[in-house]
């Protein structure tokens, strides 16, 4: 099996900087251009007090993006989907799939930052509850012709919502815990996972294949996405030396969880390579990089010397989404 590969965008920047929608979308039409079959944006409200951290929209973003790119998948990694209203996120997301002409993957979970839910008047206690209903709604709305019900504070009345997506985004979710694994084998079309080695995602990946066997769907009509930085360099040293700091200094990976910065896929190219090669062998089928310091050097490097040693494919997340009818 070829190997996909996607990039995340920046628009989350650190304290210090600010995200440039054009230089966004000069970054995605380029990426396009040298075969990368997906883009994902990072979503937050607010993050952060002290040095708070600047962030474009997620899917306000893809929407611009779509504009301006016709090939590549356009994916939120992730959409926290609790502290969105059910109606207006189903509503928006297929206006966007609807101009992308299908485009669009939406990976989703719970949240975790408490003061963006007290901001929103969402419990957080009830996040899981919460997540679980709004996807619900979501398939519903995009699916059926009509919908009628009543969730918690919430009530449809023969409501029809059109146009349509055909077919309806596909729905990916993150997470680590084992009752989330049990979500995506059940509620999701997949997973989308952020900073795991391959024996982590091996194990991860083997609970939710028998998750979704004992719920009785074919394990193999999954599809994931692991998210990993990459810092090509001279060595392996002096791209760890690099990659480090502004790792730390960038991203959390909960210390409870199995994500780790030792994921990084870091060294010269045929290093960088063979580390996915194992990402691979794991099961991986679409690597969301997150070049070193989102350079245009470390994009360009990794489409001209690392790419070629291991093949590319369709998008799985262009897969996923055409075959999303439930």
């Amino acid at each position: 099996m070829s190997v996909r590969f996607g990039l995340a965008i920046e628009n989350f920047t650190s304290a210090e900087k600010a995200p440039d929608l054009q230089h966004l979308v000069e970054y995605s039409k380029r990426a396009e251009e040298l075969g990368y079959t997906s883009l994902w944006a990072w979503d937050h409200l607010f993050l952060g007090s002290k040095q708070p951290f600047p962030q474009l929209e997620a899917l306000t973003t893809l929407a611009v993006l779509a504009a301006n790119t016709s090939t590549v998948t356009l994916g939120t990694g992730i959409l926290v989907l609790p502290i969105r209203d059910p109606a207006l996120l189903a509503k928006t997301a297929a206006t966007i799939q609807d101009f992308s002409h299908g485009r669009l993957c939406l990976g989703v979970a719970a949240g975790w930052y408490e003061r963006e839910f007290d901001a929103t008047g969402t419990q957080f206690k009830g996040r899981g509850q919460i997540f679980e209903r709004t996807l619900e709604i979501c398939k519903q709305l995009w699916t059926e012709d009509e919908v009628t019900g009543d969730w918690d504070d919430l009530s449809f009345r023969r409501v029809r919502m059109l146009p349509k997506p055909q077919p309806r985004p596909g729905l990916l979710i993150g997470g680590y815990v084992d009752r989330v694994l049990r979500r995506v084998a059940t509620l999701g079309d997949g997973w989308l996972t952020y900073f795991y080695t391959p024996e982590a995602f091996t194990a991860s990946w083997a609970k939710i294949r028998q998750y979704a066997e004992e719920a009785g769907r074919n394990p193999d009509e999954l599809r994931n996405v692991s998210q990993l930085p990459l810092c090509i360099g001279e060595s392996k040293e002096a791209a760890l030396a690099r990659s480090g700091p502004w790792l730390a200094s960038y991203f959390d990976t909960p210390a409870w969880s199995d994500a780790t910065p030792d994921s990084a896929i870091v060294g010269t190219p045929e290093q960088c390579a063979e580390q996915l090669q194992q990402h691979v062998e794991a099961g991986v089928q679409e690597i969301c990089l997150i070049p070193h310091g989102y350079e245009q050097e470390q994009v360009e490097r990794f489409a001209a010397e690392v790419m070629p040693l291991l093949g590319a494919g369709e998008s799985v997340l262009a897969a996923a989404a055409r075959g999303a009818q439930s």
